[in-house]
């Protein structure tokens, strides 16, 4: 009912907006026939039951969710005007509200100086700043790690960049040891470290790559895309925090940082955001228009991004969701403890499982796990793994939405040495608990899960 109201304000407010301007008659050729209306969105409507439902707890698989009721309300209002932020031409109003949510995001991880703005995705965003990387030390290459998002190496390869791949550590993140000597190489000129990994939620340690890329002049980018809005959380509370808060606050000292805020920002997908530390990397964007970027001597954001076209709406909906939900810990951090908490509290759970192992700790809100299975071999494991997610999905009653993850067979030895590598590789879950109300349905959820998981073991 909130959402039916808010939305009835915005499309109001639209229309109020657009009395104050003459009258004008619409033009036939716009027109639709009303039957053909309503069967089409009858139709609509019907094909969209055919997604997974993403805003139900137990949907617990991939990294999504809806967009919280006021980023919709908000990116309604704003797509009734369908402004571009592109130059202040197409969007004045929005492009205002864009410049405000980036300095927001830069303030929230530290950045004195800054220069970003918004982008459709995190794909998009680490491109600009694989862009920058190669401007700023043409000829040298990128040290990504091993677990590092598959956006850096298809980006590189577009932008003519050599990729250097970085081991792990037991808990995947990136090895500082085979980064130090990569870098004494002097072939990096820029090392990518993610602060979330999108399989298993690892931090690469930031705190010590940084100072260890300066000593050879290196640049530090951070992926932040999944993980980014943890910084939230990184500060102590009442004795303890709920993210390790070293990575976090060394963000500060890096050159380049992206953050989706359609993931963890409550945003409609869409909305991305790369931030660079010296705004003087804009000369790398510099180019001309003979029709745009007229109507101001500002600085038009289409003139420091390699996107043309992008909706104002992404950016009316992250200012009206930050005006409600600020970033702060009790605000926007709220949404993320819970789900942390979520995470923390299954991880006990399954410890404590007869059926269920862990197959490392989370370090955000993302948990792996596996059946138990008797032998335990990584082929039977796989089996029973794909098997609890297929039944947990294709369940009549009571179905229950989880996601795998492909691994190494020396990956998952080196954590669980108990285990025959009788392949090369398994699958493990992976529940991905990003929802709020994941930490009111985790018993729910577990019991669940364990369910499905004794009966995948008898077949495995």
């Amino acid at each position: 009912m909130e959402l039916q109201r808010w939305l009835g304000q915005a499309v109001g407010a639209f229309h109020a907006w657009a009395r104050e301007y003459e009258e004008y008659a619409a033009h036939p050729a716009m027109a639709v026939d009303e039957d053909a209306r309503a069967s089409a969105f009858a139709e609509l409507s019907v094909r969209l039951r055919g997604s997974y439902p993403f805003f139900h707890p137990c949907y617990a698989g991939q990294m999504l969710k809806p967009p919280h009721p006021v980023a919709v309300a908000g990116y309604l209002a704003a797509i009734l005007v369908n402004s571009n932020n592109h130059a202040l031409d197409g969007g004045p109003a929005t492009s205002a509200m864009e410049e405000e949510v980036v300095e927001q995001l830069a303030a929230m991880f530290g950045l004195r100086t800054h220069m970003g703005h918004l982008t459709s995705g995190g794909t998009l965003a680490n491109l600009e700043a694989l862009f920058v990387a190669r401007e700023s030390h043409p000829g040298r290459g990128i040290a990504i790690s091993a677990e590092a998002h598959y956006t850096h190496a298809r980006m590189s390869h577009l932008l003519g960049m050599r990729v250097h791949t970085v081991p792990v550590d037991v808990h995947g993140r990136m090895d500082t040891g085979a980064l130090g000597q990569l870098l004494s190489t002097g072939d990096i000129g820029t090392v990518v470290a993610t602060t979330g990994t999108t399989a298993l939620g690892a931090v690469d340690p930031l705190h010590l790559i940084v100072p260890l890329a300066r000593r050879h002049g290196a640049r530090v980018h951070v992926d932040a895309a999944y993980g980014g809005f943890f910084t939230l959380l990184a500060d102590e509370e009442h004795g303890a925090a709920l993210v390790t808060g070293d990575p976090w606050r060394a963000v500060t000292h890096c050159d380049s940082v992206v953050i989706d805020p359609h993931k963890h920002g409550l945003q409609p997908y869409g909305c991305g955001a790369v931030i660079f530390s010296d705004p003087a990397v804009a000369r790398f964007y510099r180019h001309d228009s003979p029709y745009t970027y007229f109507t101001s001597q500002r600085p038009h954001l289409g003139e420091i991004s390699l996107e043309c076209s992008r909706s104002g709406a992404s950016a009316a909906a992250l200012w009206l969701t930050l005006k409600l939900l600020p970033l702060t810990r009790r605000g926007l951090g709220a949404v993320l403890a819970a789900g942390r908490r979520a995470a923390l509290r299954w991880a006990e759970l399954i410890d404590e499982s007869p059926v269920l192992e862990l197959y490392q700790r989370p370090e955000l809100d993302i948990v792996t796990y596996h059946p138990r299975t008797t032998p335990a071999v990584l082929s039977r494991i796989g089996v029973a793994s794909n098997d609890v997610m297929q039944r947990g999905m294709n369940a009549k009653e009571d179905p229950v939405f989880l996601s795998v993850a492909r691994i190494g067979a020396s990956d998952f030895t080196a954590r669980h040495g108990e285990v025959t590598a009788d392949r090369d590789h398994t699958h493990i879950l992976r529940s991905v608990l990003m929802k709020p109300e994941s930490e009111l349905y985790l018993e729910r959820l577990h019991s669940r899960v364990e369910h499905l998981a004794r009966a995948s073991i008898r077949h495995a």
